[in-house]
């Protein structure tokens, strides 16, 4: 009963394969798979060097590895979990599997929602027919999260909810692109980490 995982960007060779590092990095040990995909995948390309670097610096050994996907629907029904980099990747999403809108989500979004989310909010988060595994336990997590979409305050511009595009840009816009990325993985990471404790 793996937990399911999708980042999601434009091309799928910067934004999305870096997040999903992290994240697999992360959750390492749990039951958990992670993976990415495009909207506009420049499908079989790898990262560029850029980013290779980046992935590089925070302890990535493998990600020489990725090859670019395109987004279909079968990896939005099979996620539990979709974290778009920008509100058009979350967009996206819904528009191909509108029933994902509860499970979708830009990553910095369900940051900002995850800060907020209490014991009590993942415990009221498990509907009594859910099992005690670890699946049903992450699950509960983003039930919780995205019962805080319009509860928690929100962000002070929309655009806070997006994580800048860095390809073909300089290498300051790839440090701010990480610089957005890493710190709401961690605490994706974090909140995912205390519900599965749960159990």
């Amino acid at each position: 009963m793996t937990f399911r995982i999708l980042t999601v960007c434009s091309g799928n060779i910067c934004r999305s394969p870096f997040a999903e590092q992290l994240l697999r990095h992360g959750v390492g040990g749990t039951q958990v798979s992670v993976s990415s995909a495009g909207t506009i995948a420049m499908v079989g390309e790898g990262m560029p060097v850029e980013a290779l670097d980046l992935s590089t610096r925070y302890g990535i050994a493998d990600a020489h590895s990725h090859r670019a996907r395109q987004l279909d629907e079968q990896a939005i029904r099979e996620a539990d979990l979709v974290l778009g980099m920008a509100r058009e990747h979350r967009r996206a999403v819904v528009e191909l599997v509108p029933a994902a809108t509860r499970k979708a989500f830009t990553l910095r979004e369900f940051a900002h929602l995850a800060r907020e989310v209490t014991d009590s909010d993942l415990e009221a988060s498990s509907g009594p027919f859910d099992g005690d595994d670890e699946r049903s336990r992450l699950r509960a997590a983003v039930t919780a999260a995205a019962s805080l979409r319009g509860v928690a305050a929100p962000f002070a511009s929309p655009d806070d909810a997006d994580v800048v595009d860095p390809y073909r840009r300089s290498a300051t816009v790839y440090e701010q692109s990480a610089a957005q990325i890493v710190p709401a993985v961690e605490i994706a990471v974090a909140l995912l980490a205390r519900a599965a404790r749960r159990g």
